[in-house]
């Protein structure tokens, strides 16, 4: 009679995790948060077209040369948004990047690298937890659009591989 009750409760467990990720899709929600003495239930979703307001870090002069030449390129060679550009590699979560595996470390990549496909290009740490960030394809570090220990969100572009 024991397996009944779970049966139940899974049941009711599964209803309520459906009910509360329909209130995260009507009400636009990125994350909500259920909790009793019974259960803990939290679901999170990121969605590139959410919005975000971050502080970032001010930038040191290398990033601003970095800035200064996208603004500078001429439009119709590239796109306006670095996360369009083909050979753009987006973060594929919501985090803090790292440049190098420890603080005192060189960097994993510099811009004129040559990287090869599978190679480590950044860490993002999401959650308590270190995410290697690998190149997609072979080629060439044209652009990198991040600094290190920078807040990043879903799907905003990182380095440029051209």
């Amino acid at each position: 009679m024991a397996s009944a009750p779970k049966s139940t409760s899974s049941k009711s467990e599964t209803k309520l995790v459906q009910e509360l990720a329909d209130i995260l899709d009507a009400s636009g929600l990125a994350e909500i948060e259920y909790e009793t003495e019974a259960v803990s239930i939290r679901l999170s979703r990121v969605t590139g077209a959410m919005p975000v307001a971050a502080a970032a870090p001010a930038p040191v002069a290398p990033a601003e040369a970095t800035a200064a030449a996208i603004a500078e390129a001429p439009s119709a060679s590239a796109p306006t948004n670095p996360a369009s550009h083909s050979g753009a590699v987006p973060s594929p979560m919501v985090g803090t990047v790292y440049t190098s595996p420890e603080p005192d470390a060189p960097t994993f990549i510099s811009e004129g690298d040559t990287v090869k496909a599978g190679q480590t290009l950044f860490i993002v740490e999401a959650m308590k937890v270190m995410n290697p960030i690998t190149a997609p394809k072979a080629g060439k570090v044209s652009t990198i659009l991040v600094q290190n220990a920078q807040p990043v969100e879903f799907g905003e572009a990182l380095v440029i591989i051209e």
